[in-house]
């Protein structure tokens, strides 16, 4: 059964890009476990996590409270991906996939947060 935030675009491509962190960093350092890994990871997930809860929030500031902490995890995952890279944990195309994820996951963010703010996107069903 798909519960209905998985129909918001702005989750799946959080949800897709959760997938990918997993994927990629399970090849990071042991030493980095407990470190960078654990840290990229719990962002990635609260991503999608915020959205999810956020879905829920009968209130429009409510809704853009749990998107705009999303926004920070995803700024947060951001950063983690940089320093990944600098540290050659990551190669040219990891890189470039978590990226293009991270843009895709912030540009559906943005525009779901916009549609809540015009009103559009308060609509929440089972």
């Amino acid at each position: 059964m798909e519960y209905g935030f998985q129909r918001v675009i702005a989750w799946q491509k959080a949800h897709e890009f959760v997938l990918l962190v997993y994927k990629i960093s399970k090849h990071f350092p042991e030493e980095e476990r407990f470190g960078l890994t654990s840290q990229l990871r719990r962002a990635a997930v609260s991503i999608e996590a915020n959205i999810a809860e956020g879905y829920r929030k009968l209130s429009k500031p409510d809704k853009l409270r749990f998107l705009n902490i999303a926004q920070g995890s995803l700024e947060e995952c951001r950063d983690y991906h940089i320093l990944a890279k600098d540290l050659n944990y990551i190669d040219d195309n990891e890189y470039e996939q978590m990226k293009i994820a991270i843009l895709m996951a912030s540009k559906f963010l943005n525009s779901y947060c916009e549609g809540i703010v015009k009103n559009n996107a308060m609509k929440n069903d089972n």
